[in-house]
């Protein structure tokens, strides 16, 4: 600085002191007041700048530059902070017009560019909204290194960039010079740790590539983060772009556990197979194939994947998910549950004042067929119960049969096909119990058996498909009882895996003009199931032609409005690949036309977040129709069905469900309880549990009803207390109304589904993967609650049975390098939202040490507590491979 004070006072001794004086005269009184306000430094500041303003328009070019460097430094030198409007831009903003005249007459030259940049700063804070001067003269401004200016500056150039963009490309103008200045902002955001404002200025210009060269090992992780979870508010096609970009990144820094879980997303077979490739590891490949089985995703793991033979049957192993009840089982005993529980120890009688010894004299055929249900949800999978498998305690060893046939007609079928629940993924033990039921006389024994097989392979994939050989044969018997089973069964079983086989066997059966209405349902409910988000043209078209050939009676049906379900699950979470068939739909008959398109865009964009769906369904809920009309039901259910992708959605969406409740008509009123209960199943939320409890006593018994199966939903394997207290409540209450208590039984028996350790959450892997098909049994399951009474409480309850393609472990199970169960302390605590957070946040809180295997609640996270281990993928869910940490040093 002392170098520019000695010309000032050699060259114009008399100006410093004249020039403020002369400025005042201009000025108003007011400024004179302001002037001795301030200190006595910046008194000399402000006279300082305002003789560089003087001297800048000197006609001398030595004097102009060094008036220009000095200017630069002082302004330099404050904008590091920006706590405040730095000190030199206040005192410089009387002089903003003055520069920017001075500068239009000025000639080419250095100088020009210099002082380019000085306005283009102070355009900062001068300029007009939507003039973008400050991006105007930074381009005409030399191209010096931005970043000197600060980090506000940097920020503000971002925003104009992304204005100008948008003008420039709607008038077709070059847009080079700005791609310049955009690659400069975001190699500096990128190094200052503002990855999100890096990734929000890529997609302002439509330039995502750009992201992949610059990101390093520091800080690919926070970008990708941040791109994955913008994904779900961009709308599409961004959104699968923002995910490329990201797998891209992952594969480039070979965090190929995070990519394989975006080509899951993706639902892209290419990338999966690209990362199995690009690893040579056996172990992460095991990794892989956990996750993929944890998805459902069918896949063959051919030479690409593993050279190796004995690794490809290894791996083939573990994504046919063979072990799945092993591991079940240990958690099980680990955590001491093994002990099978009777519907009895589930109501707690004892606890319910006076009234409940009443109920047992009613309907004893629904109450027993209300305990069958029980005990299937409770001991699932736990191989033994005591109801069906019980055989020591009776002297004659037939309890067993005994339970079975205390029940009458159609609910011996549930009853043959709880079997395969308590069974479940245990397919040898399961086959082999269910096996004497297949040779019954009764055919309604028969169908449950055959069901029963479909249940226990459930998820379960295996080379001697044992549920097809076993259940093809039953497809073309006579009674039509035996052929729902066997056709129910291997929908089931084979969900998701897109069996040719079965596309033809099952169209048959549609195509068929002797089929009845139900066998023909659920024909296409399997084949929806079976091929669950495939956009399969053909099966689409023999479904739409079975719904054109029915007549207005067998339109009335409630089973027939489950056609439309079956069509939409061939679409699940597809998005625009329904249009056409929704095309297609608007021609259909009059009664089931708008419930068609309704289903169909509801499921087309099941969990993808879509906002203007959402606001589309709202909008036909709003609408007051006469009677008969049923569309709206599926309207409800789709609002929650597309706005459960995310917590913000989701809370939104029960903010809306509370003002149809209140201002809509019955049919609509009596669909909210099952939205609310898919919005947070197996996530009991303290204000959803109060609404549905409201609900529960309603005056209404559809909506009643509903909010009772609701309550099961949310509570589904939580064991949660204060859920299974409303509803013994509500057991006594309703002692009365079979239909009511027998809904009751079954939200007792989903509450402690598998004793707690399973859940029907169709996501995973920090609720980032929706698995397909659990979210399809789900789906079938609401719809057909949407007519309690002549489906669930008719003689097709075993649809319930569907719910089995939603049950998962909610464990997290720690296995070594020979997959055998290893014990680890890991910390279990509340999930922290931390995208685009600064520094490294603690990503759970309020955690406890356990050791695993654990159990994860809805919302949980775990991270390791030791650092012997290494895990082979991020996300600590389901199986997870450790490997020792060679840099480990235990300290003695």
């Amino acid at each position: 600085m002392a170098a520019d004070q000695n010309p000032t006072s050699s060259a114009a001794p008399e100006q410093p002191p004249q020039k403020p004086v002369s400025s005042k005269d201009a000025k108003k009184k007011k400024d004179e007041k302001k002037d001795d306000d301030l200190s006595e430094e910046d008194l000399e500041l402000k006279q300082k700048l305002e003789l560089y303003v003087e001297r800048v328009q000197d006609t001398d070019p030595g004097v102009q530059k060094l008036a220009l460097e000095s200017m630069r430094q002082e302004i330099r030198s404050a904008t590091s902070s920006m706590t405040s409007v730095p000190k030199p831009l206040k005192f410089l903003r009387p002089h903003y017009g003055t520069l920017k005249t001075f500068y239009e007459q000025m000639p080419d030259s250095d100088l020009k560019k210099l002082l380019a940049d000085i306005l283009s700063v102070l355009a900062l804070t001068m300029s007009l909204e939507g003039e973008r001067e400050s991006l105007k003269f930074r381009l005409l401004g030399s191209d010096g290194d931005i970043g000197s200016w600060g980090h506000e500056y940097v920020r503000n150039l971002a925003g104009e960039i992304a204005q100008e963009f948008q003008k420039r490309q709607y008038e077709d103008m070059p847009i080079d010079a700005l791609m310049e200045l955009v690659q400069q902002i975001v190699a500096f955001h990128m190094k200052h740790n503002a990855e999100p404002e890096a990734v929000d200025l890529l997609m302002e210009v439509e330039d995502l590539d750009l992201l992949v060269e610059h990101v390093d090992n520091s800080n690919y992780k926070r970008a990708c983060l941040y791109l994955t979870s913008s994904a779900s508010y961009l709308p599409s096609p961004d959104d699968v772009l923002a995910l490329d970009i990201a797998y891209t990144i992952y594969i480039k820094f070979d965090d190929l556990a995070s990519a394989l879980r975006i080509a899951l997303h993706l639902d892209n077979t290419q990338y999966v197979k690209q990362v199995y490739a690009s690893t040579d590891d056996i172990l992460l490949k095991k990794q892989f194939s956990y996750i993929i089985a944890r998805h459902g995703l069918p896949l063959e793991i051919d030479e690409e994947i593993a050279a190796d033979e004995n690794d490809r049957e290894a791996l083939q192993d573990i994504v046919n998910n063979t072990r799945l009840s092993e591991g079940y089982l240990a958690l099980a005993r680990d955590i001491e549950v093994m002990e099978p529980k009777s519907p009895e120890d589930i109501y707690k009688v004892h606890l319910i004042d006076g009234r409940a010894s009443a109920s047992s004299s009613l309907d004893s055929a629904r109450q027993n067929l209300a305990a069958t249900f029980v005990n299937a949800f409770v001991n699932a999978g736990f191989g033994q119960d005591k109801l069906m498998t019980a055989t020591a305690e009776s002297s004659t060893g037939g309890s067993s049969g005994s339970w079975l046939f205390k029940n009458k007609e159609h609910g011996k079928a549930s009853a043959a096909a709880s079997l395969g629940m308590i069974h479940l993924w245990d397919v040898d033990s399961g086959l082999s119990q269910i096996d004497k039921y297949l040779h019954s006389t009764d055919n309604h024994v028969v169908a449950g058996a055959l069901l029963g097989v479909g249940i226990v392979n459930c998820g379960i994939k295996n080379d001697c498909d044992p549920a097809l050989a076993l259940l093809i044969d039953f497809l073309d018997r006579e009674d039509t009882t035996i052929r729902i089973g066997a056709i129910l069964g291997l929908g089931i079983a084979y969900a998701g895996t897109h069996k040719d086989e079965l596309k033809v066997r099952l169209s048959n059966i549609l195509g068929d003009p002797k089929t009845s209405l139900e066998v023909l349902v659920f024909a296409a409910i399997s084949l929806g199931l079976v091929f669950v988000g495939s956009c399969n043209e053909e099966i689409a078209q023999s479904i739409i032609f079975a719904l054109m050939d029915r007549s207005d009676a067998e339109l009335g049906d409630a089973l027939t409005r489950l056609l439309p379900v079956a069509l939409g699950l061939l679409y699940l979470g597809k998005q625009d690949s329904v249009e056409a068939t929704a095309e297609v739909s608007k021609t259909f008959n009059e009664k089931i036309k708008k419930y068609c398109d309704v289903t169909l865009m509801s499921l087309a964009y099941a969990g993808t977040g879509n906002v203007l769906k959402v606001q589309k369904l709202l909008g036909i809920c709003s609408h007051h129709l006469e009677k008969g009309e049923t569309h709206q039901g599926p309207a409800v259910l789709g609002i929650a069905l597309i706005a459960m992708a995310e917590e913000l959605g989701t809370e939104m969406a029960v903010r809306s469900l509370e003002r149809l409740l209140q201002y809509g008509e019955q049919n609509i009123r009596r669909a909210v309880p099952l939205a609310l209960g898919i919005l947070c199943i197996s996530n009991p939320k303290v204000t959803v549990m109060d609404t549905l409890s409201r609900l529960s006593h309603d005056a209404d018994s559809e909506v009643s009803m509903a909010a009772i199966i609701a309550l099961g939903l949310i509570g589904a394997g939580t064991n949660n207390a204060r859920i299974a207290g409303m509803l013994r409540n509500l057991s006594s209450y309703y002692y009365k109304e079979a239909g009511h208590l027998f809904c009751v039984r079954i939200a007792q028996g989903l509450v402690h589904l598998g004793k707690g350790l399973l859940t029907l959450s169709p996501y995973h892997s920090d609720r980032f993967l929706l698995c397909p098909m659990a979210l399809a049994g789900l789906v079938t399951v609401l719809h057909a609650c949407l007519d309690m009474k002549s489906i669930i409480l008719g003689k097709y309850h075993y649809m319930l049975y569907a719910l089995v393609l939603a049950m998962q472990p909610r464990m997290l199970m720690t296995v070594d390098e020979d997959l055998k169960p290893l014990s680890v302390p890991v910390r279990v605590g509340q999930a922290v939202d931390v995208v685009g957070q600064a520094g490294r946040p603690k990503t759970i809180t309020g955690f406890q040490t356990h050791s695993t295997p654990v159990l994860l609640a809805a919302g949980e996270r775990a991270e390791l507590a030791t650092e012997k281990y290494i895990p082979s993928t991020s996300v600590l869910e389901g199986y997870v491979i450790l490997k020792e940490n060679p840099e480990y040093h235990e300290d003695h």
